[in-house]
Formats: C-alpha cells, structure tokens, sequence
C-alpha cells in the first residue's frame, strides 16, 4: 500500500509500533517528529530515511542536527518544527500520538491540510472535540480512531451505519494493575507498581492512567465525539483479558463485539489501511487456547478518577480540558514521586470544582482552561 505517512510521536510506543505497521505494509514514512528522545529519533530517521523530522525541545533538536549532518535527512526544531512535519505538503496521513495538549495544535495543523488522521491522541478529542471535528469537516480531513476500543467501536458499528439504531456503546476495560483492590489498599502504591499493566505495553502516563481509570473515563468523551453520543449511552465494563477491545449493542438487544489480541499495532494498521484490510505483523488471536473472558462492573468508588471523568463527560464545555489538563499535571508529579497515588484524583477533583466551565468554547477557551487546571493543582 502506497501510504505516505507522518508520525506526530514517533519515538513514544504508539510511534514505534507505527513504523513497524509502515514498514510491515510497504508503506513510506515522509516525516517524524517528536518531544527530545534524540537517540530514537536518529535510529528512526537513518532507518527509515524520511525527508524531515523535528523535536520539540530545541536542544535535542540541536544535537540531532550534528548527529544527521551525514544525511539528506532535514532536521527542525520547537514547535514550528513539528507544526511543518504535520502539514508536509507529500503526506497523504498522519498519525496523531503526541501525548497529553501538546498533540492539540500539530493534529489541528493536519487536520488543516485535509489529511487523514490516524488519531492516537485522547486530548484533541476530550478537551476540543466539537472544534476539531468541526475543522475536520471544513478541511475534509477523515479521522480514524487508533485507541483499541475505539477502533473496535468503529469497526463494529460498520455492521449498521444508522446510529439512531444503537442502543449502546460499550467500552472494555482490562480494570489495571489494580482491579479488584479497594481505596484504603491504594494509598501505598508505587510508580513502579503503577506502570505494570496486567496486558497492554504503553507510555507512562498512559499506563498511569489505566491504573486510575482516567484513561477509561477519557475514552468515554472520545466516543461522544468520535460516535456522536451522549454519555448516556456509553458504558465501561472490565474484561480482565483485554481480548474483546469494545462492543455494540443494537435497538434489537443484538450485541455486535470486536476481537483480537492486545496488540496496538491492529488498529494502527486499521486506521491506516482503512477501508481496506491486509496482512501485517500482529499475532492471531488462539480462541482454542486464550481461556475464559470475564466480565465485571468498574468501581467507581475506588477508581474515583473514572467517575470525575464520566461527570466531566455529562457537563460538557470545558469540563474535558480542566479534567485533561488537572490530571496531565497530576499524573506527571506522581511519576516525579512529588505526590502518591491516590493525590492524582484527588487533584483532579479539585480543579474540576474551583474552575468554572465555559459550555460553548473558542480555542482560547480551552488553552484557559487547561492552563488554569494545571495551576490549579500546583
């Protein structure tokens, strides 16, 4: 397939999985940018040899520079930088997974470009759906969702494109390193106990995030946008083996479900071959040998963060962007060990009642919101 792709992220674990998809599919990577891993993104850039490739952080930008000089590879630097690797004029696609708001601006770009987006990145969607969306329809840029229960979202409502015939959407949760536990039992957890995910090999903060549940509750604001429903007719449920990625269920009590092993690089290679499907690298899914599938209902009393975020997902406005926002900043001094495990919710619930909402939101708005949450839980 002659795809020519940009990866916004493509040192984090949704970049690196991208490029084993491109190169597996015998497509071609034009452009990669990234944060500050400069040792990655050399690797990535002479083995891949795309025209461009940008780090946010000046100074890795600088190294990187020397360490291309025997190369034809351009490298660029700062925000600039990455905002001219996603709208490179001879990229039909770009995959968003940049992680936390600093995806907001280089998607956008993209999306201004009218290319396809393979998108990765939670935040444009929580804290801005209604105007990404809209500038995606003006721009004619097609989004296809790269997360696992959005993909299969996706997937299984193709069976019946008439969506005032779905009753419910139903998001999978593998419930984290810490299902089955109760609040009093969390307030000693570790980092290191955080980042051991029962079934999923992702970025720190995401992975602190599925064991929170935020990262469930953020899915939750995606589907109203990606699906065009309310939050009233999303549900959670925890299937422990992370082998059923999402569900439909229809007007007719039919339930429409998506399988698969837990390997991201399915539905990155979905969301970029789309509408077609071919061969690539993920492993097939053994039913004979993959043992029982489990379901269970979400503790919301424990996993506090899950239901901040389905409230959040209710009111609307700005509401994403203070959550987004307030557990970015949160979730980051976890990992820094400023604060303990349970304070990540916590934060977040602050920010959530101190920070008014605006319901109709410009841009400005949202960057206000965002910046006021992060301040908020400082």
């Amino acid at each position: 397939m002659s795809r020519k792709v940009t990866i916004l992220g493509s040192t984090g674990s949704i970049g690196r999985q991208s490029l084993e998809v491109i190169a597996a599919c015998g497509m071609e990577a034009v452009g990669l940018a990234a944060n500050s891993n400069v040792k990655l993104m050399e690797e990535q850039a002479r083995h891949f040899k795309p025209a461009t490739v940008a780090l946010a952080d000046e100074g890795a930008a600088a190294d990187l520079r020397v360490r291309l000089a025997d190369t034809n590879v351009h490298v660029l630097g700062g925000l600039d930088g990455v905002l001219e690797v996603a709208t490179i004029s001879n990229a039909d696609t770009a995959v968003a997974a940049l992680v936390g708001m600093a995806g907001l601006r280089p998607t956008l770009a993209a999306i201004r470009e009218g290319k396809r987006i393979a998108l990765a990145n939670k935040e444009a969607l929580v804290c801005a759906g209604p105007l990404v969306l809209e500038e995606a329809k003006d721009y004619g840029a097609k989004i296809y969702p790269v997360d696992s229960e959005h993909s299969a979202l996706f997937q299984c409502l193709e069976a019946n494109r008439d969506r005032g015939e779905v009753k419910r959407l139903i998001l999978t949760c593998s419930g984290g390193p810490f299902y089955g536990k109760k609040r009093e039992e969390l307030a000693d957890i570790t980092v290191e106990d955080a980042l051991k995910h029962p079934n999923w090999s992702m970025g720190a903060k995401i992975t602190v995030d599925s064991a929170t549940l935020m990262n469930k509750g953020l899915e939750v604001i995606e589907a109203m946008y990606l699906y065009q429903m309310p939050a009233e007719k999303i549900s959670v449920v925890v299937h422990r083996e992370s082998m059923i990625h999402s569900l439909v269920e229809y007007c007719d009590n039919a339930m429409l479900a998506q399988l698969g092993t837990p390997d991201m690089r399915l539905p990155i290679q979905y969301a970029l071959t789309y509408p077609k499907r071919v061969a690539g690298p993920s492993a097939p899914l053994d039913l004979w040998n993959c043992g029982p599938l489990t379901f269970g209902t979400p503790d919301l009393e424990t996993f506090s963060c899950l239901a901040l975020a389905l409230e959040a997902a209710k009111t609307g406005g700005t509401a994403g962007a203070i959550l987004s926002g307030a557990n970015e900043a949160a979730v980051a001094q976890f990992l820094a060990g400023k604060i303990g495990f349970l304070d990540i919710s916590a934060k977040v619930e602050r920010a959530l009642s101190q920070i008014k909402v605006i319901q109709t939101p410009t841009m400005q708005d949202i960057l206000d919101a965002d910046a006021a949450a992060r301040e908020a839980i400082m």
